[in-house]
């Protein structure tokens, strides 16, 4: 297994103090950033972690903010990830077991790095269960693609709107005044 891992500024703290974690266990990783404590935008971290996900050079990913909230929810947008924002050991096993999650978010404001080893440990030696939990992920893969869909055709429509509506510069303006 190997892991993509990336903080703000708010969570770089915790990831830094969950490295020494990850190397006694020997998993490989590759840290994206951030490594400054100066104030960042979290979705471009996890863009990154997730894109690398995706790419099929990582396996998993742990992200880390504030909350983690602000991390799941940008993870969430790539169709592919599922990302559990967890405070405790119980969710993030059941995050992994019945929700395959390949992503988990924490908070650094939220959990100390006691509780983090145990959630991050928790979700690393979780697996995932299939049946009928694998049901629902195919349900939520149809959603994800049905609404990927409807998205492209929303965006296109509001194009056509967009150009149908702006001002040709090569005729004269008119108002109503």
């Amino acid at each position: 297994m190997k892991l993509a891992i990336g903080s703000d500024h708010a969570g770089l703290a915790l990831k830094t103090a969950l490295l020494p974690y990850l190397e006694s266990r020997m998993i490989p990783y590759e840290d994206f950033g951030t490594d400054t404590p100066d104030s960042v935008d979290y979705p471009r971290i996890a863009e990154r972690v997730c894109k690398a996900i995706l790419s099929g050079q990582f396996d998993r990913g742990i992200l880390v903010c504030g909350t983690g909230i602000g991390m799941s929810i940008s993870a969430n947008k790539f169709p592919g990830i599922r990302a559990a924002a967890v405070s405790d050991p119980y969710s993030a096993i059941l995050a992994k077991r019945h929700n395959n999650a390949n992503v988990l978010c924490m908070g650094g404001r939220v959990v100390g790095t006691g509780l983090a080893t145990l959630i991050t440990e928790g979700w690393l030696n979780a697996s995932f269960e299939g049946a009928r939990h694998q049901r629902r992920l195919d349900i939520i893969s149809r959603i994800e693609q049905r609404n990927q869909f409807a998205s492209v055709a929303s965006s296109a429509q509001e194009e056509h709107e967009t150009i149908n509506n702006e001002q040709d510069d090569t005729k004269p303006l008119t108002t109503d005044i």
